[in-house]
């Protein structure tokens, strides 16, 4: 990890990069997702301090006609954080166990979002440990799920914008040239859209994913505006 070090384990006052605006998300989705791997999850803890860690994979959910999004249910009051403004925080409790938070995407009244399905820890290590308990590294946010416990992410930040303080994803300047494209996972309709997203031969990406043995972060310089 590239990054770590003691005087990242328990975060940082301000991690690095510049947060990103609405504008970023009030496009298209797909380029969205993509454009996401690489940027820095940022949950605030109650020291003021942030933990925090690249987005490592993702998957993307397109209106009312994917039948894998909220949004396939139409307007209520479930998904209408989804119909909102681009660049708030999407946050469902599934399957009554876990919770998983996603980043509305597109024009308001265009529902849709991307699914933040893995990170790899760098700032606040000891409080993702302290969450997740006795876990390997690998493991502490390699997942949808896994992610939310790690940064205390629940339904009380559903709505939330993604812009701070509770919540930020800042772009650190850099943005991943090796990414993979695959079917999305754990659902049971609309798998045949290659909708998912993720570094390749990163070891934080979820077991579902096709990992192949390429170099970890190599990056380019982004020439995105937020």
């Amino acid at each position: 990890m590239a990054m770590r070090s003691r005087r990242l384990e328990h975060g940082l006052r301000r991690p690095p990069g510049r947060v990103l605006s609405p504008d970023f998300y009030a496009r298209d989705t797909l380029t969205v997702a993509r454009e996401l791997l690489g940027c820095l999850l940022c949950r605030r803890e109650e020291n003021g301090q942030y933990s925090f860690g690249p987005i490592v994979e993702t998957e993307a959910y397109i209106g009312e006609d994917d039948p894998a999004c909220h949004a396939a249910a139409g307007l209520t009051p479930r998904t209408r954080i989804l119909y909102g403004s681009p660049g708030h925080a999407y946050v469902y409790f599934s399957y009554g166990m876990h919770f998983l938070l996603n980043a509305v995407t597109e024009p308001k009244d265009s529902p849709a979002a991307v699914l933040i399905r893995a990170m790899e820890p760098e700032g606040g290590l000891l409080h993702m440990e302290r969450r997740r308990g006795k876990r390997s590294f690998r493991e502490i946010a390699s997942g949808p799920a896994r992610l939310c416990q790690a940064l205390a992410i629940d339904l009380e930040l559903n709505g939330f914008p993604l812009g701070g303080p509770e919540l930020e994803i800042r772009d650190p300047g850099l943005r991943e040239s090796r990414i993979e494209s695959g079917p999305r996972v754990g659902i049971r309709r609309g798998t045949d859209r290659r909708w998912r997203f993720w570094v390749a031969g990163n070891p934080h990406v979820s077991k579902g994913a096709i990992r192949l043995s390429t170099p970890r972060r190599a990056r380019t310089r982004s020439s995105a505006t937020a």
